[in-house]
C-alpha cells in the first residue's frame, strides 16, 4: 500500500425529503445564488418549486441558468460565469446530475479566475479559489457531488477535458433519492454503468497490499450489479434508488475506497474522446470501451482479474485456467452492460471508424495514459478497433 493523504470537505445530507433541508443550509453564504439546471424537468417534477420555496425562505435573490448540456459546453459555462460576475452571485446551486454539477464547478472555480476557465481543463493555469457551491442530486451516476472533479466539452474544438481541484468540492450535496424515481431507464442503465467504471478505474491497479481498499471496490460494484436491474425494472423502488445513490457518490469521491492505490483512468480518457466529438451519453461510451479496455491489459496482471470473476460474478473454478477465469469475469461484465440495456458497440451507437486516429491521438495529448498498462497512440486506437 502507498502513502497517502485524504480530506473531504463535503457534507452529504442524504434520505428522503432531504430537500427539505436546502435552506437551512444555504444560509450564510451570501444572499444571491446562481441556480443551474438542465433542460427542465425539474420544472415538470414540481423539484424547482420545492428548491425556489428553499431559496426563498433563506433570503436568496436568485439568478437562474438553465439548458446545461448532458456534455457540458464551455460556452454555457462562460454564460454561466458572466451572470455572475453581472450580479456579484454569492453561491451556485447545481440542481441535476453530474453534468449539471460538473458546469456548476467550472463556473465557480471561472468566475474569480482572470482569464479562461479553459485554461484550467488544458493545464495551463491552475485553480487558488472559487465560489463556493452546492448541489441537489437528481441522478446517480459521476460522484461529482462529493468529489473536486469536471469535466467540460469545448465543442467548436471537438475537445473533452477535464479539472480537479479542492476549491472544487461542493459545501453540502443533498442526496434524495426519490428525486431519482423519473430518470428514464435508459439512464439509470447509463449511471451504473458510469458509477462501475470509476470502481474500475481505481480496482484494477498494480498497487499490492491493499485488501480492504479491494474490498470496498468489490462490495460498491455487487452492489450496483444487485441494485440497477430493480431501478431499471421499478423505477420508483426506494431502497434501488437510494442503493444506487450511495454507490455513485462513494465510487468517486475523492478517492475514499482507494486510498493508498495507484489509479488508472485510461479507459475515461479514451471515452472522452468519444463523447468530444459524438456527443453520445458518457455512461454508453464507457460501457463500449470498458471490457475493450479489459481484454487489452488484463494480463498485466491476471490475477486481479482472476479475483474480481470469483468476487464480483462468483464465477467458480471449475478447473478454469487463470486465463479462461479472467476472461470469464470480462464476459460477465458485458453481459451485465447489456443486460440493463447498454450498448456494447461504437457501431450500435451509430459511430463508424472514420475518427479513430483523432481520438487515439487526442487521447494521448499529455503523453501515455493508465498505469495498469500505459497506453500510446498505437494502443489506444487498437482499443478503438475492438470497439467498432
Amino acid at each position: 500500500m502507498n502513502s497517502f493523504r485524504f480530506h473531504n470537505p463535503t457534507q452529504l445530507i442524504f434520505g428522503r425529503n432531504a430537500v427539505d433541508q436546502l435552506g437551512s443550509n444555504i444560509a450564510g453564504y451570501g444572499k444571491s445564488v446562481l441556480l443551474v439546471y438542465g433542460g427542465g424537468s425539474i420544472k415538470q417534477t414540481g423539484l424547482y418549486d420545492k428548491v425556489m420555496a428553499q431559496l426563498r425562505s433563506a433570503g436568496m435573490a436568485v439568478h437562474e441558468l438553465a439548458g446545461i448540456e448532458p456534455n457540458p459546453r464551455l460556452s454555457t459555462v462562460h454564460k454561466g460565469i458572466e451572470l455572475c460576475r453581472r450580479h456579484g452571485v454569492e453561491f451556485i446551486l447545481a440542481v441535476g446530475g453530474g453534468s449539471v454539477i460538473d458546469a456548476a464547478k467550472a463556473i465557480a472555480v471561472g468566475v474569480p479566475y482572470e482569464g479562461d476557465v479553459w485554461d484550467f481543463c488544458m493545464r495551463r493555469a491552475r485553480i487558488e479559489k472559487a465560489l463556493p457551491l452546492g448541489t441537489v442530486l437528481t441522478l446517480s451516476a459521476t460522484g461529482s457531488e462529493m468529489n473536486g472533479n469536471a469535466v467540460i466539452t469545448n465543442w467548436e474544438e471537438k475537445q473533452k477535458r477535464s479539472f480537479g481541484s479542492i476549491h472544487a468540492y461542493p459545501q453540502f450535496s443533498i442526496l434524495a433519492p426519490e428525486l431519482t424515481f423519473t430518470v428514464p431507464a435508459n439512464q439509470t442503465a447509463y449511471g451504473s454503468v458510469d458509477m462501475m467504471s470509476h470502481v474500475f478505474e481505481q480496482y484494477f491497479s498494480k498497487t499490492t497490499g491493499t485488501p480492504l481498499q479491494e474490498r470496498l471496490c468489490e462490495s460498491i460494484l455487487q452492489t450496483v450489479v444487485e441494485n440497477a436491474p430493480i431501478a431499471v425494472r421499478e423505477p420508483e423502488n426506494y431502497d434501488a434508488r437510494a442503493n444506487l445513490m450511495l454507490c455513485g457518490t462513494y465510487a468517486l469521491n475523492g478517492g475514499m475506497i482507494s486510498v493508498g492505490m495507484e489509479n488508472d483512468w485510461a479507459s475515461h480518457a479514451i471515452e472522452h474522446e468519444i463523447s468530444a466529438i459524438y456527443d453520445i451519453a458518457h455512461g454508453a461510451g464507457l460501457a463500449i470501451v470498458f471490457p475493450n479496455w479489459m481484454k487489452y491489459v488484463y494480463k498485466e496482471r491476471i490475477d486481479r482479474f482472476v479475483q474480481y470473476a470469483e468476487r464480483v460474478w462468483a464465477i467458480e473454478r471449475a478447473g478454469r485456467t487463470d486465463d479462461e477465469m479472467a476472461l470469464a469475469g470480462i464476459e460477465a461484465t458485458r453481459a451485465f452492460f447489456t443486460s440493463i440495456g447498454a450498448p456494447a458497440r461504437l457501431a450500435d451507437v451509430g459511430i463508424g471508424s472514420e475518427s479513430l486516429d483523432r481520438m487515439a491521438e487526442e487521447a494521448v495529448r499529455f503523453g501515455p495514459i493508465g498505469s495498469f498498462k500505459k497506453l500510446g497512440k498505437d494502443d489506444v486506437r487498437a482499443i478503438l478497433e475492438m470497439c467498432l
